[in-house]
């Protein structure tokens, strides 16, 4: 897995600055995280199984009725949802304690007939205002999530020996990075194309490792997004 010193100093030798006089580690870093959240992005379409996560039991105490994301500064008491959430593929439910888990049904909203009503087991769940919204139950329910998850945030200049969380995108990373650099910086276009090109490529040979490791195992279908486009870079 690569560290991001090791692809700024291939940025810096595709723009012929191997000496990093221009694209200096402080000047390439924020387009290096531009490439990474692209990468992110792009491996959460095509269901790279790096991307996958299962959470630990959330707790929900008797009556509440919504679980968000922990609010930063704020209150910290649970439930709250996982940090790097991205998506909930599938939730589970189980009488506290007992991991009897049993699949939950995903509606846009809950239920009126609901509402003032408690219950002994959720069945249904929404998403909404980034919070699991559930029917007002009557005991203790545990809740486990299958979900995308975000695998890194931005990198700072502390951390450039750290190993990236992937594996085999070294020559994207460094051809995307290095196109971004290229039109922002050296604002050369005609080059930016040439290297988006190369990043394409790296990228394809990347998502084909991926695709035949995964021949036969059934993936999730996501929705399509007139704004994302693969090719899309400015």
């Amino acid at each position: 897995m690569p560290s991001p010193s090791e692809i700024i100093d291939s940025v810096a030798s595709l723009m012929n600055d191997t000496a990093q006089t221009r694209y200096t580690d402080a000047a390439v870093l924020p387009y290096l995280n531009m490439a990474l959240r692209d990468l992110q992005e792009i491996f959460e379409q095509h269901n790279i199984p790096t991307t996958n996560a299962t959470s630990t039991s959330i707790n929900v105490p008797q009556g509440t009725v919504s679980v968000g994301f922990r609010v930063y500064p704020g209150p910290t008491d649970p439930p709250v949802l996982p940090d790097d959430l991205i998506d909930i593929q599938q939730l589970w439910e189980s009488i506290e304690g007992e991991n009897n888990w049993v699949p939950m049904k995903r509606l846009e909203f809950l239920p009126h007939y609901l509402e003032d009503v408690q219950v002994n087991q959720f069945i249904y769940w929404a998403f909404i205002d980034q919070a699991i919204k559930l029917p007002e139950a009557n005991t203790d329910i545990d809740l486990k999530l299958d979900y995308i998850k975000s695998m890194f945030q931005d990198i700072q200049e502390p951390q450039l020996q750290i190993q990236l969380p992937f594996r085999n995108v070294h020559s994207y990373l460094q051809y995307r990075t290095a196109a971004l650099c290229s039109m922002y910086i050296g604002e050369n276009e005609t080059r930016a194309q040439a290297l988006m090109e190369d990043a394409e490529v790296a990228l394809n040979r990347t998502l084909g490792i991926s695709t035949k490791a995964k021949q036969g195992i059934t993936i999730r279908r996501r929705p399509f997004r007139q704004s994302w486009k693969m090719g899309a870079w400015f």
